[in-house]
């Protein structure tokens, strides 16, 4: 049986010299690879007491959301800035070279409830990051975040130390 790291391609040097690019879009080509993956991020959550799955635009919505769907939980969505028709609240984080700006519904959570954060990687953890802190504004409760891969090297749990954080698999590299 393939273990999830055989489904991920690797590509040598992208987008520059001296970084292993990992393809998520090689395991969402591969019927068994995907759901390999969904299980694999599934059984991170399964037994959690939780209210609400979070997922950041786009891989996050496309792992969130069959999360959601297998547990019967609600999704919310966060999005870029701009994106979503209804009032919102922003957070803005740091790039490599400028500035992002993400937004959620002012109404997707609701005040006390247990939201599990997903996406499908976490390198510098400014995203995540920018993600749990709008939850948190609209007076949710990080209970877990999940990850199908993480680029230790890169140290983005670094920026996360106050959460439970689970990754399925972790590169040591960048």
């Amino acid at each position: 049986m393939k273990k999830i790291e055989d489904y991920v391609r690797t590509i040598p040097d992208y987008p520059e010299p001296g970084i292993m690019f990992r393809d998520v879009t090689s395991i969402l080509q591969d019927a068994d690879g995907l759901q390999l993956a969904i299980n694999s991020m599934l059984d991170e959550i399964r037994d959690l007491d939780f209210d609400v799955i979070a997922g950041a635009e786009s891989r996050g919505f496309i792992f969130g959301m069959p999360l959601a769907y297998a547990l019967k939980k609600p999704f919310a969505l966060i999005r870029k800035a701009g994106k979503l028709p209804c009032e919102t609240v922003s957070a803005e984080y740091a790039l490599e070279y400028g500035t992002a700006k993400i937004e959620m519904h002012k109404d997707s959570i609701k005040k006390g409830q247990k939201v599990v954060l997903v996406d499908d990687l976490i390198a510098t953890g400014g995203t995540i990051a920018a993600a749990a802190g709008l939850v948190e504004s609209l007076g949710g409760e990080i209970v877990r975040i999940v990850f199908l891969m993480e680029l230790a090297g890169l140290k983005g749990r670094e920026k996360l130390p106050q959460y439970d954080v689970r990754s399925v698999i972790c590169y040591e590299g960048k």
